[in-house]
Order: C-alpha cells, then sequence, then structure tokens
C-alpha cells in the first residue's frame, strides 16, 4: 500500500515546484562531465536531424494535402497535448481520488509540477530563439528554419501573432507528464509504453500539422523527459524516509520522571 505520508501536501507541493523551477533553470550553470557528455551526444543528434527539417516538413505537407482523413486523426492527437492533456491528467487525478489510490495521486501532482516545470523553460527558450514555424510562411513560399532570435514579431501567414517555435510546446509537457508516469509506475511495463507511445503520436502530429520542424519536437520531447525526471528525483529526496535508529556506537542522555523524582540515563548503542 501507497502511505499516506507520502502524498503530497499544500506546502510541500510549492516547496518542491519552486525548488524543480530553480534547478530546471539553473542545471546549466553546474552540469557535471556525465552531463556535458550526453549534452554533447544530444547536440550532435540535433545537428544531425536540422539537415532533415526541411525534407521532413515537405514530406509531411504532401501527404496531409493527399489525405483528408489523416487531417482530423492528426487534429485529435495534437490536442491531446494541449488542452485535452489537462483534461486528461485532471481525469487521471480525480479517479484516483475516488478509488483512494494514493499512488495515483501522487503521480498526477507530480505530473502537473512536470507541466509546469517544462512549460516554463520552454517558454523562455521559445522566447530567445524566434524560430520560424512552418505556417509562418503563405502558401506558394518555401518553409524555411530560421532562427530570428529575442524581440521579433513572429506572424503567421495570416498575420496573425503566434509563438516561436522552438521547442514544441505540445512536445514538451506531454514528454514531461509521460515521464512522471512511465518513472513512478516502472514496475507496470504496460504504463511507460503507452505514455511515451502517446507523446511520440502527439510529437509526430505537430510535424503534420505544419506546426514545428523535427529539432523542435526532439528539443522539446528532451526537455520534457529530463524535466519529468528532474521532478521525480526531486520528489524521491524530499520524501527520503530519515532513519529514527541512532548511529553505531554513539552515546545518548536521558532524562525521565518516574516515582516522583528525575531519573538521568545513558544510553550506549552498540549497533
Amino acid at each position: 500500500m501507497y502511505p499516506q505520508k507520502s502524498l503530497l501536501h499544500f506546502n510541500p507541493y510549492f516547496i518542491l515546484l519552486g525548488n524543480n523551477l530553480k534547478d530546471g533553470f539553473t542545471k546549466p550553470f553546474h552540469l557535471s562531465k556525465k552531463d556535458w557528455g550526453n549534452f554533447g551526444k544530444f547536440a550532435a543528434l540535433a545537428f544531425a536531424l536540422s539537415f532533415a527539417d526541411e525534407t521532413v516538413q515537405q514530406a509531411a505537407l504532401r501527404l496531409r494535402n493527399r489525405n483528408t482523413s489523416l487531417n482530423n486523426i492528426s487534429r485529435t492527437i495534437t490536442n491531446f497535448g494541449g488542452i485535452y492533456e489537462v483534461f486528461t491528467v485532471a481525469g487521471i487525478g480525480a479517479y484516483g481520488l475516488i478509488s483512494k489510490n494514493n499512488k495515483l495521486i501522487n503521480a498526477t501532482l507530480l505530473s502537473s509540477q512536470a507541466y509546469i516545470t517544462s512549460g516554463a523553460i520552454a517558454t523562455v527558450l521559445k522566447f530567445i530563439s524566434g524560430r520560424t514555424r512552418p505556417s509562418y510562411y503563405p502558401p506558394g513560399v518555401e518553409a524555411e528554419p530560421k532562427f530570428l532570435w529575442p524581440f521579433h514579431n513572429l506572424k503567421d501567414a495570416n498575420g496573425s501573432n503566434e509563438k516561436s517555435s522552438f521547442p514544441s510546446g505540445h512536445s514538451t509537457v506531454v514528454f514531461a507528464v509521460a515521464t512522471v508516469f512511465a518513472s513512478e509506475y516502472k514496475d507496470k511495463p504496460v504504463v511507460p509504453v503507452i505514455a511515451y507511445t502517446a507523446a511520440s503520436l502527439i510529437g509526430i502530429s505537430r510535424i503534420t500539422e505544419n506546426k514545428h520542424w523535427v529539432t523542435d519536437v526532439a528539443t522539446g520531447a528532451a526537455n520534457g523527459y529530463l524535466s519529468g525526471k528532474l521532478v521525480v528525483n526531486n520528489y524521491h529526496r524530499f520524501n527520503k524516509p530519515t532513519s529514527s535508529k541512532q548511529k553505531k556506537n554513539s552515546i545518548s542522555f536521558t532524562l525521565k520522571y518516574s516515582f516522583g523524582h528525575l531519573e538521568p540515563g545513558m544510553v550506549y548503542q552498540f549497533w
């Protein structure tokens, strides 16, 4: 049974959320040697994928234009990375409350922290990068994944304001939530499979919806995964039980009241 004391209550929730945000934004300033190695590998992968950005976008657009039913499926899937995801996670949390499943309630609370943390990081990256979306270009103009950097007023082909393409916000938050559930239910192999499959489909839908480049989705997925892991790891460090046992070979002093007088004492701990 999942212990009641493991549940995140009001104050611990916001304390942990603050720590998650702090750690998420300051992580680049205290990377370990292993972290730098992983960052280098991902940077190399992202650089290689960047050569496929335009090719994949054009192929996805041709496929989309030829298949009307794909448009409907793609639109439905992509919505599950937006407002539908909020309702889905809320529904899971509600089921946990109704069924009194403490572990499910806790996973839902942690997933909301991952959603907020990863979304905040993605918002800052979007502002800094100012990358044009595929939909930024009007029909007949070949789309190019350009970084225009901060303060650039981005508008889509219809003249409406739009957010920067890099990274994909949908991919970010859906992978963050998926990582929390996959981590908390790693003892049930079907949960990580379902979680990451759903997240991957949503990421792909952002490409078929002509909203993102491949590298946007890959970077969003990486941000979401790392944010989800950060939230889970911080929680388990916070919730790690402290031993009530005394240290080996330690001495402690006691004082108790018995039969009308105080009795001092000393305890020596052998193990």
